[in-house]
């Protein structure tokens, strides 16, 4: 790049090279600023413009990670609602509200991506518009010169292709084109272009330098030519960032000129406004005035950006008010661009200091509208993604805590659960202990209690046989349906009396036991089992059964209701040596023979003779030769006391002896009805039935204290179950919330990560403003 002299004109204006350089640095003095960022600085000092590109592609960077992270917080959030294992730690309006933000940022990147700096020149008809922007391009690219005068908006961008090609306003038909020539002849052919239309010429970047900075140049019709003047300013120039008023510096000023930029100024805020008076060269031909005419333009100029518009300050205005030949300058880089000296030809005097005004234009033209669209093009966007970030910490900040708040509750709950577990785990231990001293305490006084009544009972048998009334006969069918029902009498009546007697106290008791034993486990149960377990006692339903088996206790009983007479020999011998002896004596052998025993609950079967005992034959056989032998000792006996008794005192006594001795036989013989039967049937029953009842007093005994013990340990493990299912449901809530202490880390770790992002992109648009957006200002 050709330096720039110092012309004397401007003593207090610093080098736009050297300006550029000391902004740079000066940035870098206070800006952490990494190897890219230093590259693409770099970049910057070759040329203003690249000031835009650069922050274009950082800004597209940075928004394409925000979408990323949009998207990756999007799914985070609607995860985390929809899973139902854990309490809301986001709400729908914030699923809703980063969901909306992705087809803003979506909108945002796109419309980013489509940013370009936008440069609009106005002016008069003929005042050499077209030849400035031919000038800055180095190229003859749009139609100018006598005779070309732009009919219509032209917009003229750079391609990546080698071909140049134009588009029509409201058509994406591409009309080659491949000289100023051609595209002329096109733009007067085409009838249906007014001074309203917008005609895009696409040149390849190849051959201008300038278009490969994402800058667009609009040519625009002579503003003195129409009166649309509001509508051009609606379509054409709210996203210009710099105007251009190309004036004729043959002439002042002109209100249809000044009307325009007021119009925009009214539209826009402080809109950039560059003034060219062109055709300068002119001046050369009378160089006496030369300095007074330039003192009046820029007096007029001066007057009109500062004191009319406002726009610039009197310091800043010298540097917005140019003169200068855009028609030398494009013929000397032509010239130059097709290797000839660029002063050769017929040029005017003071040509060198006009092409060095027209370069300086460039440059500060470069700087200002690069400074300006980073500024309008990415500003609000960058405070647009500032605020989502922003937005976005913030609710990963408010899910971070969420999730530490519940996780906190679930380690309270988990660490309280534990507590509840081991204090019902030693308690039931203890319990279980007192439980089973209370059932042994219990069982051991209800068999106390049985035992004791039982024999009781079985002393007052004899009242319960007097109270049994049916038809006796001695007929073997009538007794065997007598002893049914006498046992069945027994049987009902001993139950009857051994439950007046026991099952009150014994119920009492047990109800009592199982109440203390609820009472010492509902503190281990939650409250609506508690109400549950009321319901199992007190057991109104309980009842002993003693169940004592008479029928088959005395199954065996042979009773003897034949006559046999109060004096007789063997009644005598009955009553004088027992029954006992009388069997032995009349017998004649002893006690070694045994007899069947009686069936008991214990054994139901009669047990079997011991080997080599008698055969009943055999038996029949001993008791008669014992008869007779004992018959054969005592008749002499008889007869020796019966002579003593005969001398002593007579045989009338004797005979009167004798007389009462056969009344007496008589009178029992008699007597000896089936009243007398029965009664001597029921005594020998009681006598038989309590022999063989006190046989199961213990078993008995035993037997009322299994049943309490098994009542009371039935109650036990109902409880211990409800226990048991009660520290089941701890252990499952335990397991839910070590699940959910898992997922809440997860999730907390991942909000920490989102949160961090976010306020990594945050430092990102920092930087970016202090990079770019703050140079800007």
């Amino acid at each position: 790049m050709t330096r720039f002299p110092d012309t004397g004109k401007r003593d207090h204006e610093t080098h736009p090279i050297q300006s550029a350089m000391s902004l740079v640095f000066s940035r870098t003095n206070t800006t952490a600023i990494g190897k890219k960022d230093k590259r693409l600085m770099a970049e910057v000092n070759a040329s203003p413009l690249k000031h835009f590109v650069t922050a274009k592609k950082k800004i597209n960077g940075i928004f394409e990670q925000l979408a990323a992270y949009i998207k990756e917080s999007s799914t985070f959030l609607e995860e985390t609602y929809k899973n139902e294992e854990l309490d809301p730690i986001t709400t729908e309006e914030q699923v809703l509200e980063v969901r909306g933000y992705l087809s803003k940022v979506a909108g945002i990147a796109e419309v980013l991506a489509r940013r370009h700096m936008k440069v609009a020149f106005f002016g008069r008809t003929s005042n050499g518009k077209s030849s400035v922007i031919n000038a800055m391009l180095w190229d003859k690219v749009l139609p100018s010169g006598i005779g070309h005068t732009t009919n219509c908006f032209l917009r003229v961008e750079g391609t990546d292709g080698n071909e140049s090609f134009l588009l029509t306003e409201g058509s994406e038909e591409r009309k080659s084109i491949k000289t100023v020539n051609q595209l002329a002849h096109a733009l007067h052919q085409d009838e249906d272009l007014d001074a309203g239309s917008l005609v895009c010429v696409m040149w390849p970047k190849a051959k201008c330098a300038l278009l490969r900075d994402d800058l667009v140049l609009v040519d625009s019709p002579g503003i003195d030519v129409t009166t649309e003047l509001d509508s051009w300013i609606d379509k054409f120039c709210l996203d210009a960032d710099v105007f251009v008023l190309v004036a004729n510096s043959e002439s002042t000023l002109m209100q249809t000129e000044k009307s325009f930029f007021h119009k925009v100024n009214e539209r826009l805020s402080s809109p950039n406004i560059f003034i060219l008076n062109n055709r300068w060269d002119a001046s050369a031909s009378e160089p006496e005035y030369m300095e007074e005419v330039r003192r009046q333009h820029m007096d007029r100029c001066t007057s009109f950006l500062v004191d009319e518009l406002g726009v610039v300050d009197r310091a800043q205005a010298s540097d917005r008010i140019f003169f200068v030949s855009a028609k030398e300058v494009l013929q000397a880089r032509v010239q130059k661009a097709q290797g000839m000296p660029e002063a050769g030809g017929a040029l005017a005097e003071g040509f060198q200091a006009r092409m060095f005004e027209f370069q300086n234009f460039e440059r500060r033209f470069e700087e200002c509208i690069s400074q300006s669209a980073v500024k309008t093009k990415f500003e609000q966007h960058t405070v647009r993604a500032k605020q989502i970030s922003e937005t976005l910490r913030l609710i990963m900040d408010s899910v971070h805590i969420a999730a530490q708040e519940q996780r906190i509750h679930c380690l309270e709950t988990r660490e309280e659960r534990q507590d509840r577990m081991e204090f019902i785990d030693k308690q039931l231990e203890l319990l279980s202990m007192d439980c089973k001293g209370k059932i042994k305490q219990i069982t051991e006084e209800v068999e106390r209690q049985v035992s004791n009544a039982m024999a009781e009972e079985i002393r007052r048998l004899y009242v319960l046989v007097d109270e049994f009334h049916m038809d006796f006969h001695p007929s073997p069918v009538v007794l065997k349906v007598y002893k049914n029902e006498l046992h069945r009498h027994i049987e009902e009546g001993l139950g009857r009396n051994m439950s007046e007697r026991c099952s009150s106290a014994i119920t009492s008791a047990l109800q009592t036991t199982q109440t203390e034993m609820i009472e010492g486990l509902k503190p281990l149960l939650p409250a609506p089992v508690r109400e549950q377990v009321d319901k199992l006692v007190p057991r109104q339903c309980f009842s002993l059964s003693y169940d004592l088996n008479c029928d088959k206790l005395c199954s065996d009983f042979q009773e003897d209701i034949g006559f046999h007479f109060s004096l007789g020999w063997t009644m005598l011998v009955n009553r004088f040596l027992g029954p006992k002896s009388t069997r032995r004596a009349l017998m004649g052998y002893n006690d070694q023979v045994p007899r069947p025993l009686a069936i008991t609950p214990v054994s139901t079967s009669m047990p079997p003779f011991p080997q080599g005992s008698m055969t009943q034959e055999e038996l029949m056989v001993s008791m008669v030769t014992g008869l007779a032998s004992l018959t054969s000792r005592t008749s002499m006996g008889i007869i020796v006391v019966g002579g003593v008794i005969w001398k002593a005192v007579g045989w009338r006594l004797i005979a009167l002896s004798v007389g009462l001795y056969g009344l007496l036989y008589v009178y029992e013989r008699l007597t000896w009805t089936t009243k007398a039967k029965e009664r001597a049937f029921k005594r020998q029953f009681v006598d038989y039935a309590s022999e063989k009842l006190q046989l199961i007093v213990s078993y008995t005994g035993s037997n009322c204290s299994h049943q309490v013990q098994q009542e009371l340990a039935g109650t036990f493990a109902q409880l211990c179950q409800q226990v048991d299912v009660t520290r089941q449901n701890l252990e499952d809530e335990i397991k839910d919330m070590n699940c959910k202490i898992e997922l809440l880390d997860s999730l907390q770790s991942k909000a920490k990560l989102l949160r961090n992002k976010a306020g990594w992109l945050d430092s990102e648009l920092n930087m970016f403003t202090q990079q770019y957006l703050q140079q800007s200002r």
